[in-house]
């Protein structure tokens, strides 16, 4: 009877452990990647070849509604959470007109999905009219759910010179989000870096591990950090930061001989980041331990 008592406990454990557990599913939809978590939407990864680059939109919170935003008055090349950069090799993967230059995926896969994460395979050409590909990146995109109220988006990307480059002097440049206006500096939101620093005046131009971003909405509080990893090429970046919802770690705003950067045919850039979308402000999302945690992966 003890026995039988025992395994019955056993199996409620296990059951209950695994009910815990994030479903996180993923959805090939035409030019994009549906990803849920629960059976709810939480972000889609957009591959349009009419759009400059792939990026995220929504990134929804735990409220339901996106932390970050797109086509914003004077900035409609601040497309949510995406990657590209400006001034390469007289190029633009940056800003709008495609005729300047797009980063376009060749190839995106689904590896994983339906149980505790999703992972995607991206293969992307940089391109425009009348010249050479300069650079072709592989990204591996892991989308998992730590806990109830964190969503996590790990993005790893290999970027490939297929000839000299030269990237000018630039503040548009490399992963960066545009937050959501509610949850902005401007509007009574928190700008922090892994230093304490706060706002635009504090954190601009600053060598930082991570940058969190939170506000008060909808009668909750929530927000967005992106981490960097320390094993990436120029880390830690410093960081480039607006207060109407603008951050992104970038070495091109700061090139050691303060004109550009200059990369070999063949050389590899290798650059981690992780973003979590979080409840509460940067304390109780625990970003400092989360970062701790990052750094020994």
């Amino acid at each position: 009877m003890k026995k039988t008592i025992s395994i019955i406990l056993l199996l409620v454990a296990f059951q209950c452990k695994v009910s815990a557990q994030s479903k996180v599913a993923a959805t090939k939809l035409g030019d994009r990647i549906e990803i849920t978590i629960n059976g709810n939407l939480f972000t889609s990864y957009i591959l349009s070849e009419f759009e400059k680059y792939p990026f995220f939109y929504p990134l929804n919170g735990l409220s339901n509604a996106s932390v970050t935003s797109m086509r914003n008055a004077n900035y409609p090349h601040h497309s949510s959470l995406f990657f590209g950069c400006d001034k390469v090799n007289g190029g633009n993967y940056w800003q709008e007109g495609l005729e300047r230059g797009q980063i376009i995926s060749l190839r995106a896969d689904i590896i994983e999905s339906g149980a505790e994460r999703v992972v995607i395979e991206n293969e992307c050409i940089w391109r425009r009219p009348g010249a050479d590909a300069p650079i072709k990146d592989k990204r591996l995109i892991i989308v998992t759910s730590p806990s109830k109220d964190k969503y996590q988006i790990d993005f790893c990307v290999t970027m490939e010179m297929l000839m000299d480059v030269i990237i000018d002097k630039t503040n548009h440049s490399l992963f960066s989000a545009r937050l959501d206006p509610d949850l902005a500096v401007t509007n009574g939101g928190t700008m922090i870096n892994a230093e304490g620093a706060t706002g635009e005046k504090g954190t601009f131009g600053k060598v930082s591990a991570w940058i969190d971003c939170h506000g008060e909405r909808l009668g909750k509080t929530e927000g967005l950090a992106i981490l960097q990893h320390p094993s990436n090429d120029w880390y830690p970046a410093p960081w480039f930061t607006r207060d109407y919802g603008f951050f992104s770690p970038t070495p091109m705003y700061w090139p050691e001989n303060d004109t550009n950067i200059s990369l070999k045919k063949g050389e590899l850039i290798n650059l981690k980041y992780r973003v979590i979308v979080h409840a509460g402000d940067h304390i109780e999302a625990g970003i400092a331990q989360e970062f701790a945690k990052y750094q020994s992966e």
